[in-house]
């Protein structure tokens, strides 16, 4: 009894600490108007407490992800973003609980700000479409305000102008908002540029937008108080995030109320007393400054909100996961009866025949790199474990059980364990070395017998963007590496050649000043394989891709002789070698195989040929053991497929077909009669003589400890950023500092739309561009609103919508179909457009569907079938209305003398659309727009300024005209250029070259310093992404361009008032500017 007591108490006593144990993370807390509640999200739900604390209770109990709780002003309901349907839309729900009410059906996110003053309408955020007189850059990161009635229906437009966290005033007179003027990770923090958010007020009569913040940093998230005579709002004025007031007669004199350090305040909201309630450093807080009688915030501190939660997990921690795809780092078994893999990061080895599967690893951390031994008696690969890569073998214990995937027992040993990042080891073909790279650039071999090791390359020959991205291969002997050579300063790689005893130096073998790369050993050693983009089909822009070709450099001059003989040649020799030994009557015995690969320098740049007929976007290659046939994987117009060159009689063709979506890589079996091949995740066998193509049963199963499989991609996160980031300073941050803080939220998140909102915020402490994290959450069966290709007169409210624009290439935009303004849809395969249903949820699914529209004209009535196109296709209509648009402006307002052109994104695309527009449409014009706003990046900066900075020299004429000049290729007349706040990237290096080289003046707002590049990684749960820049751009006096903001020569704004009539004043200032100067 005494035992069972004591056991009784023990869990008593867990369950108590469990209730009391404070959670953290606690995200978008929301105040009632009455004071007396808080609802706020964690792990997924919405969750409400009162808010002087206490004990928690669910909301919302669903799998989807709840979040951004908003409070009617009766304090009795609650409107909140779900992605139940695939996508956020907005919901409400009773505060006492209840059914959730879904309210919006678009399948763009849409997020809830605030209830109108009589709460009948709930204000939201989303992308649907701008109103046709709008001049605004059609793009998913200038959202629109709209509002939906409480108890549903048609969507009604309240701003085309990008509004975020909207708030009324008491009366509904006035509405404050921050702005969005592009797209940067909303987590970043310590960010002084343009793009940053700035507090606005609206006035719903007048119809005007007022300014009332001045930070070069973040300002957002505001609320009216004292009878609307104030705001409070999150700044990061004094350093970190924290609350700030302003009085709207005197905004120039903001005021801190709070003094957080460190970590930032969040998700502000004000209760009709004016209590204020946040979240800090994962908890929830109330602040009533109106306590305070001797000055804002002083004498009066924030007070924590204890909230308890005692709650069962929704979903399961422990789950388990079938391995059916998504696989790779295929390696094959010696005798080629085994295929190792990793999947979700772990090792797995199946059997080729049989469909066996064994799990090799059982870790919440990542293997990666698997591969056999020479003798196929042990499994190489590296681990992601105890804070670094280290590298480990595994051995089978029993010796009656010759095979990995039906194994019992399994002896795993570390090989390489220390503080270094040791990763991508390779047994050398006689299984007594070990080659791996240790700290990213530097490659080292291992002897396991002495335990020595010793450098053969560094930095000086490497150079790594990311984890695992080096590549070099072993040659059969052991005694040369060929590797990925990266020269200093050289932007385009060679390929290397060294010795593995690391005592010589590097040999160039390639020396093209093209593209080359992942060299492989083939004919024992006797040539080599590799891919060069040397005569490749080319972008039009230097800076754009090419496609590739594979080569062969061939190490003897006998090996070249016999790779040159004809296929009548070949048959004879080889005819004559098999007499030779049946002739031999010695019958000595067979002496063990020379594998010393014998390379003979001179000459050798001589020895190379092209393999394959036709440039195409190459994947892998193989050469057979005779070298009379190339196989390879690659892609022509659609999927990859695998494709077989006689190289004797250059005979092609496509040897089986895939049709893979991504790359892939392949390898020989033993006797170089099958391919294995990995693409899209799976691996099938290959008779290289038919074609013929059998699938490898990659079964089995993987039990996955979510939390701690999260808390690892945190650690590898963290430490990742930690070793490549571009910069050792870190922007002033000390890194190692946040780690303990961010890792104590970890046992607090619910899903992956969480992790990454957290990994995000951690990412945005270090200011920095291209960084932050994003989670792609899977919905086949979310919704897709299809479009009609039309605006919609947004002041129309009866039954049916009204036509104010039919596209130009739209779905209505067709012969015979004359549909006019002022045309009424009434229905839509044959229901009735009504108010009190949201438009989308007539169109969402129909996108390439025959749709019966019924038309009203006048008293006429009629029926057409139309295809609505997707949301893509409608957003590519609105981009070249938009481009159109500004060439007729351009055209009007010059007279004909200028041209216009616009560059949404550096791609090989974009430049072509360019050169065409200028050098086709406006090669006659005596000046170019060139408008950059809203430029996305890439890599196109070097090009354009090579294209705009023409300058004539010579003139092909007659004693009558011209036909032409040098450089024909190149613009040699004035330009202006447009950027904004919005060009991120190589936009921002474009704006930063028009200056530096003097390319005409630059027209705009000032561009963020964003010139940087990106190093996105996928996480072993691939449906999450993150990246920070491990490489940055210095200008040529040293300085790094990153948060270097570039001011524009001529500083314009765009007036909201103004660009929402149809007026582009920063359009209409390049005119005049440009026009000063051709004239």
């Amino acid at each position: 009894m005494k035992i069972f007591l004591k056991a009784l108490t023990l869990v008593l006593f867990s369950l108590h600490c469990f209730s009391q144990t404070p959670p953290k993370w606690l995200r978008y807390p929301s105040i009632s108007p009455d004071g007396k509640t808080i609802v706020f999200t964690y792990r997924g739900d919405l969750w409400k407490v009162p808010a002087a604390g206490g004990s928690a209770v669910p909301l919302t109990l669903h799998e989807a992800h709840d979040f951004m709780p908003v409070w009617s002003h009766d304090s009795k309901t609650i409107a909140f973003a779900s992605d139940r349907f695939g996508n956020f839309d907005i919901f409400s729900i009773p505060v006492n609980g209840g059914e959730a009410k879904r309210l919006t059906f678009h399948s763009a996110n849409e997020y809830p700000y605030d209830f109108t003053p009589d709460d009948q309408r709930i204000i939201f955020g989303g992308v649907r479409m701008d109103i046709a007189s709008n001049r605004q850059y059609p793009t998913g990161s200038q959202p629109e305000l709209y509002s939906v009635a409480t108890k549903g229906g048609r969507v009604l437009q309240l701003l085309s102008t990008p509004a975020e966290d909207a708030k009324y005033n008491r009366d509904g007179s006035k509405l404050v908002y921050h702005d969005k003027k592009g797209g940067e990770n909303p987590w970043r923090k310590h960010h002084t540029s343009s793009i940053t958010r700035d507090i606005w007020v609206y006035d719903t009569k007048t119809q005007k937008h007022t300014k009332l913040t001045a930070f070069a940093g973040e300002d957002r998230n505001p609320i009216f108080a004292e009878g609307d005579k104030s705001l409070y709002y999150l700044s990061e004025a004094n350093g970190s995030f924290n609350v700030h007031k302003l009085l709207l007669n005197a905004p120039a004199q903001p005021q801190a109320v709070t003094s957080f350090k460190k970590h930032p305040v969040r998700f502000l909201s004000m209760a009709t007393d004016g209590t204020l309630c946040f979240s800090y450093d994962g908890e929830i807080y109330t602040l009533n400054p109106s306590l305070n009688r001797g000055g804002a915030g002083g004498g009066v501190s924030p007070q924590k909100v204890n909230i308890n939660i005692a709650a069962d997990a929704r979903a399961n921690n422990e789950r388990v996961l079938a391995v059916s795809g998504g696989v790779r780092d295929m390696a094959i078994s010696p005798n080629g009866k085994e295929v190792a893999y990793i999947f979700r990061g772990e090792v797995f080895v199946s059997s080729v025949e049989g469909g066996l599967t064994k799990r090799i690893t059982n870790t919440p951390e990542q293997e990666r790199n698997v591969s056999f031994s020479p003798d196929g008696k042990a499994l190489l690969y590296s681990s992601e474990r105890g804070n670094s890569w280290k590298i480990y073998e595994t051995r089978i214990s029993r010796k009656e059980e010759p095979y990995f995937y039906a194994s019992t027992i399994l002896k795993e040993t570390a090989v390489i364990a220390n503080d270094n990042e040791n990763y991508q080891p390779s047994y050398s073909p006689d299984g007594r070395e070990i080659a791996f790279i240790e700290n990213r650039m530097t490659l080292k071999v291992f002897t396991p017998a002495t335990k020595q090791t010793r450098t053969v390359l560094t930095d000086k020959e490497l150079f790594s963007m990311g984890d695992n991205d080096q590549y070099f291969q072993w040659s059969p002997d052991a005694k040369w590496f060929l590797f990925d050579y990266s020269m200093p300063g050289i932007a385009p790689g060679e390929i290397g050649l060294i010795a593995a005893d690391g005592k010589g130096k590097v040999t160039n073998l390639t020396e093209s000043g093209f593209q080359d790369f992942r060299a492989k050993w083939v004919l024992g050693g006797k040539a080599m394989l590799w891919f060069s983009n040397r005569d490749g089909l080319k972008s039009v822009a230097q800076s754009g891709g090419a496609q590739a070709d594979v080569y062969a450099m061939f190490f003897t001059q006998e090996s070249f002789d016999k790779f040159k003989l004809s296929k009548e040649e070949a048959a004879l020799a080889k005819e004559i070698a098999e007499k030779n030994a049946k002739s031999d009557t010695t019958k000595k015995k067979e002496a063990k195989k020379d594998t010393t690969v014998v390379i003979e320098m001179e000459g050798l740049e001589l020895r190379k040929a092209k393999l394959t007929i036709h440039s195409s976007t190459l994947s892998d290659a193989l050469i057979n053991k005779d070298g009379d046939m190339l196989y390879y994987l690659t892609r022509f117009e659609k999927g990859y497929n695998l494709w077989s060159t006689n190289l004797r009689t250059k005979e092609t063709k496509q040897l089986t077909t895939l049709n893979a979506n991504g790359g892939g890589n392949m390898v020989w079996d033993k006797e170089q009669k099958n391919i294995f091949l990995n693409a899209d995740g799976k691996i099938a066998k290959i008779d290289a003589a038919s074609g013929k193509q059998e699938s490898i049963s990659i079964g089995g199963e993987i039990n996955l400890d979510v939390a701690a499989e999260r808390a690892f991609m945190f650690e590898h996160v963290w430490r990742r950023t930690k070793k490549t980031f571009y910069t050792a300073t870190y922007h002033g941050v000390n890194w190692d500092s946040y780690k303990p803080d961010y890792e104590s939220y970890l046992p607090h998140i619910g899903n992956n739309f969480e992790f990454a909102e957290l990994m995000s915020e951690l990412l945005g402490e270090l200011n920095v561009s291209h960084s932050g994290a994003s989670y792609n959450a899977p919905s086949a069966n979310g919704d897709a609103t299809a479009s009609l290709g039309i605006f919609y007169d947004v002041n129309y409210t009866g039954n049916g919508v009204r036509v104010e624009e039919v596209i130009k290439g739209g779905p209505l935009d067709k012969a015979g179909l004359n549909i006019r303004p002022g045309t009424l849809i009434e229905g839509i395969d044959g229901e009735t457009l009504t108010p009190d249903r949201d438009l989308a949820q007539y169109l969402n699914r129909k996108a390439g569907k025959n749709v019966l529209l019924t038309l009203l004209e006048g008293t006429a009535r009629r029926e057409v079938v139309v295809k609505p196109v997707t949301t893509p296709e409608e957003n590519q209509l609105l981009y070249k209305r938009w481009v159109l648009r500004n060439q007729e402006e351009v055209e009007k307002l010059s007279n004909g003398t200028l041209g216009y052109v616009h560059i949404p994104g550096m791609n090989d695309g974009a430049y072509r659309t360019t050169y065409e527009e200028v050098m086709g449409k406006h090669v006659n014009k005596k000046g170019i727009v060139v408008d950059t706003r809203f430029n996305g990046g890439g890599d196109l900066v070097a090009d354009l300024a090579m294209f705009l900075s023409g300058k004539q020299f010579m003139n092909y004429t007659t004693d009558k005209r011209s036909n032409g000049y040098e450089p024909n290729f190149r613009w040699t007349k004035p330009s202006i250029s447009l950027a904004n706040e919005a060009n991120y990237s190589d936009g921002h290096c474009y704006a930063f070259m028009v200056q530096e080289v003097k390319l005409g003046k630059l027209v705009g707002q000032p561009v963020p310093g964003t010139c940087t590049f990106a190093g996105w990684e996928a996480l072993q749960d691939n449906s999450l992404r993150w990246g920070v820049p491990p490489l940055g751009v210095k200008a040529m006096n040293g300085t790094y361009l990153e948060n270097a903001q570039t001011e524009p020569d001529i500083k314009v704004w765009n007036d909201y008032e103004v660009i929402i009539k149809g007026k582009d004043q920063q359009l209409e200032r390049a005119v005049q500017e440009l026009m000063k100067e051709v004239k």
